[in-house]
Parts: C-alpha cells; structure tokens; sequence
C-alpha cells in the first residue's frame, strides 16, 4: 500500500506544478503580447482574449481594500490555507481519486493566482466567454482549474459520497 500512497503524492504534486506552470506560461504571455484591455476576438465575439489586471479578488472583491488587508485576506491567508490543503492530501493515506484530482486543482490554480498577487500585485486575467446573454467575467487559467476543482467535489457530495478529509 506504500507503493501505492507514494503513486498518489506523484500525481498530487504534477497535477499542482501543471496547474501552475499552465496558469504562468499563460499569463505571462498574456503580459508580453496582448496590450492591456486590447480585445481580441478568438471565436467570434463569443471568446475573448484580453488583458485586465485585477489587484482585488474574484470579480474585483476588495480591490479597494487597505494594503495591510488586501496582503492579510489575499495573500496570508490563502497561503495558510492552501498549505493546510496540500499537507492534508499528501499525508492521508487514502484518498478517492476524484477528490484527489479535486484539490490538487484547487490548491495549483490558488497557487497560480498567489504568485500573481505577490510578485505583480494584482492577477492576470485574460479570458472572457459571451454566448447570447450569458458572459463570464474575465477569468484565467487558475480559475478555470480552481471552479473545475470545487465542482468535482459539489459533484461528489451530491453524489452521497463521505468527504472523509
């Protein structure tokens, strides 16, 4: 069973570091080829690549925040956070996979999105999605793996599965 808990901290650890490393590259090019707030059609007017610094949280929550409280809700305490998350799957010894998959998604793209507030000050965002009346927000490739994370694990709990973390 060893063999098998160490399999599972590998899979943990290259879903995060992919996760991160996707989120990186991504905005980084999104930082050195698209013009911030430029607006360029990929799919019609349907999907739209842009460039938007957002210094709050989603949708721009608490931009407007004190420095000291935007470091302590925005940085320190997704970093506790997202610490305790990545101890508690790497030490439990059995974990369903999905779950596994779920919060390694979730702590990568938390992680993608702390360095961005770190080392830039805001995050990157640079998609956006219009379809008839429905249109997102301007997202990244942190949040797309931090929603697809928390709605594996919705799916689980509707599911009638214990969460035994």
């Amino acid at each position: 069973m060893k063999g098998t808990r160490n399999f599972s901290k590998f899979w943990i650890l290259i879903i995060v570091l992919l996760t991160v490393g996707c989120d990186q590259v991504s905005k980084e090019l999104t930082r050195t080829k698209v013009e911030p707030r430029e607006y360029i059609s990929v799919i019609g007017e349907h999907f739209i690549l842009t460039n938007v610094e957002n210094t709050g949280a989603m949708l721009g929550f608490g931009q407007h925040f004190p420095p000291i409280v935007k470091r302590l809700f925005l940085q320190g305490l997704p970093l506790l956070v997202l610490l305790v998350l990545l101890y508690r799957i790497l030490t439990k010894p059995y974990l369903n996979l999905l779950l596994m998959i779920a919060f390694s998604l979730v702590i990568g793209g938390g992680i993608g999105n702390l360095i961005d507030r770190i080392a830039h000050g805001s995050v990157t965002d640079f998609f956006q999605i219009r379809l008839g009346f429905f249109r997102t927000g301007i997202f990244n490739i942190a949040d797309v793996a931090v929603t697809t994370g928390v709605f594996i694990i919705l799916f689980l709990i509707v599911r009638g599965k214990k969460l035994a973390f």
